[in-house]
């Protein structure tokens, strides 16, 4: 059966080597870091998202670990309560730590699945027969078929699409997190506060009572930095949130001291089409949202179909492809839809913005009206049941 290289081992890699591995595909994930990743913030799912989290078998397992979502409070400079959103708003019907969904993707994917750590795709070249890939580590090799699911700064999709410019939106904020030691009795609630263009917020960790974790936004042209520049990452973020009021100077002085920052743009994907012969793209790739784009259940929902194709077609790519990408595209661009508005909804440029913010959702019918759409964005979709995928078949050698 065909060979099958997948760059990334976040969500979308593992979950489509699982699913190719248990077809009887020869499935072998590369990922830069030295092992599965643990960081990250929450992640939620929805409608369709569980149906495939659920033939997967590791719906018991993301149970055991979910957070239960958290409760968003925005509060004023002197921790007077002006608006508070329910936890199933950001945490929908399952929530739980990337980190947490990280680990069980992998634990499920491993038996069925090749990983290379500590390495990643630096040169493609298709041939009538295959693709000759390689690697950083120095080794070349020759697969059937290669799958991008390394995000929305894919390095397959740079070697084979062309610069990241063409394809990479910018939507005007910037969203950084780290861990922020002394807040404790936070429970589930996190607190958020707003000056025009910027949000400061901090959440308590439903593991531990303990500990809690800072997340911040702010409005900002695009930044031209080295992303392996945590300095210069501090450097910006210390300066768009200097003279900010409420417990901002607090988050700050942790943030010298951090060891899992996270920075990022809040960006979107735009790729046309999701293939190349014998190269795909999936999740963040082909369709990334960065936050409140329902990426994660869009890479899992992606990751199923993308092997139901596959199998279904007997490993015939050309159709495939085309199939995978007619069946999600649509899907995947409602749920972008959501990402565009998050730096407006948490950091509006305007004080009268955050105001009605405050004050329409502050009201049940407009609260339910935003839930109900989220939901919408998920459930709009007639998700195949394909027989291929349902009965195990043993694994060849990776």
């Amino acid at each position: 059966m065909r060979s099958v290289l997948i760059s990334g081992a976040g969500i979308a890699g593992p979950a489509l080597a699982y699913w190719l591995g248990r077809a009887g595909f020869r499935p072998t994930v590369v990922e830069v870091a030295s092992g599965p990743r643990t960081g990250g913030g929450a992640v939620d799912f929805r409608g369709a998202h569980l149906t495939v989290l659920e033939r997967m078998g590791v719906l018991d397992d993301l149970h055991r670990v979910q957070t239960g979502g958290s409760p968003m409070r925005f509060v004023d400079a002197h921790g007077r309560r002006l608006m508070e959103l329910p936890a199933d708003f950001a945490g929908g019907e399952l929530e739980v730590l990337r980190g947490d969904l990280g680990r069980i993707l992998y634990e499920h994917s491993a038996p069925w699945a090749g990983y290379r750590f500590d390495d990643s795709v630096t040169a493609l070249a298709q041939t009538p027969d295959g693709v000759e890939v390689g690697f950083a580590s120095g080794e070349r090799a020759v697969f059937d078929l290669v799958v991008g699911a390394d995000g929305v700064r894919s390095a397959v999709r740079r070697l084979a699409w062309g610069p990241h410019e063409r394809y990479l939106r910018h939507q005007g904020y910037y969203v950084a997190t780290w861990a922020v030691p002394g807040f404790a009795g936070l429970g589930r609630t996190s607190l958020l506060y707003n000056e025009p263009g910027r949000m400061a917020s901090v959440g308590g960790d439903h593991r531990d009572p303990a500990r809690a974790g800072a997340f911040v936004a702010f409005a900002s042209p695009e930044l031209d930095y080295d992303r392996r520049d945590t300095a210069r990452q501090r450097e910006f973020i210390a300066g768009a949130l200097a003279g900010m009021g409420w417990h901002t100077p607090r988050l700050l002085a942790a943030l010298p001291d951090a060891t899992d920052l996270y920075f990022d743009a809040i960006c979107r994907i735009d790729v046309t089409p999701w293939s190349q012969g014998r190269i795909a793209l999936l999740g963040d790739a082909a369709c990334g949202a960065t936050i409140g784009g329902m990426g994660a259940g869009n890479a899992i929902v992606g990751a199923y179909v993308l092997a139901g194709e596959l199998a279904a077609a007997g490993g015939e790519h050309t159709v495939a492809f085309g199939r995978y990408e007619r069946l999600l595209r649509g899907y995947a661009q409602r749920g972008q839809q959501g990402g565009q508005n998050t730096g407006r909804f948490l950091a509006p440029r305007r004080a009268w913005a955050a105001r009605l913010r405050n004050s329409l959702l502050n009201r049940p019918y407009f609260r339910n009206l935003m839930l109900r759409e989220a939901d919408d964005r998920t459930t709009a979709l007639h998700l195949p049941d394909y027989p291929e995928l349902r009965e195990a078949r043993r694994p060849d050698p990776v």
